[in-house]
């Protein structure tokens, strides 16, 4: 089974093709273009590079969320348009858990750790057993002093990443209590490459649904939603900007907003 996978949940724009269990190709670019400006060039070329036409893909894998608001309507709207033009379904990837794959098979905790602005980072934490992925915390969106306490709690070793790593570095210094290290720097961004692995054995277990039926994960409410909440007025009134993809949204990158 062939599967392209798509990652456009950060800073990171990456995108992937599978065949079963072997990696073909990966392109991966962290750096400022917008991912309206990179995604589907990316692909393109990798799919030109592979020698392979679209209709010989039989699934698209992406990113779901949480992360970039902008980002994840990007990459959603990338794979649902790709899923519906090539009639082919489609599979959400949880972004924190794609992103404990880069660890595979690492002994001890994997904390993904997600920059979330406000002193807030998207995490989960995850171990491995028996050479498959087991979610101890799903993802959610907390404190860094939160992340810090479940840690301590759990009382194992652990190994960080993610971008949200060096904005907190310090902090998690003096918070943890136990043994940890930082992911390398090729390990420790999103890749396609774990959203397609994850996504192949969710194809298996068939959780794959149509196009059309997907939609992102944000786990926060747009920053624009919080602060009229904030404000006091009601949420019936707030326009729902995570509901859709504006043209304005293109070009401009809201990092994790």
């Amino acid at each position: 089974m062939r599967l392209l996978a798509i990652d456009s949940s950060g800073l990171v724009a990456s995108a992937a093709v599978l065949d079963d269990d072997t990696l073909l190709g990966e392109y991966t670019v962290n750096y400022k273009k917008t991912h309206s400006q990179t995604l589907l060039p990316m692909i393109d070329a990798l799919m030109q590079m592979l020698g392979m036409e679209p209709d010989t893909i039989d699934a698209v894998a992406v990113s779901e969320g949480p992360g970039s608001f902008t980002g994840l309507r990007i990459g959603s709207a990338t794979a649902k348009g790709i899923g519906l033009a090539l009639d082919r379904p489609l599979v959400g990837v949880p972004t924190v858990d794609a992103l404990a794959c880069n660890l595979y098979d690492t002994d001890g905790l994997v904390v993904p750790m997600m920059d979330a602005r406000r002193s807030q980072v998207y995490t989960g934490v995850y171990c491995f057993e028996d050479h498959r992925l087991k979610v101890l915390r799903e993802q959610m969106a907390v404190p860094v002093d939160t992340l810090a306490s479940v840690l301590n709690e759990m009382g194992r070793k652990a190994v960080l990443l993610g971008d949200g790593v060096p904005v907190y570095l310090e902090q998690m210094k003096q918070m943890l209590h136990i043994d940890f290290s930082v992911a390398p720097a090729h390990l420790n961004r999103q890749r396609a490459g774990a959203v397609g692995w994850l996504g192949m054995q969710y194809l298996r277990e068939g959780r794959a649904v149509p196009s059309y039926a997907h939609h992102p994960e944000y786990l926060r409410k747009p920053q624009a939603e919080r602060e009229k909440e904030a404000s006091g007025v009601a949420v019936d009134q707030i326009e729902k900007s995570s509901d859709r993809l504006k043209p304005s949204d293109y070009g401009k990158n809201d990092s994790y907003e």
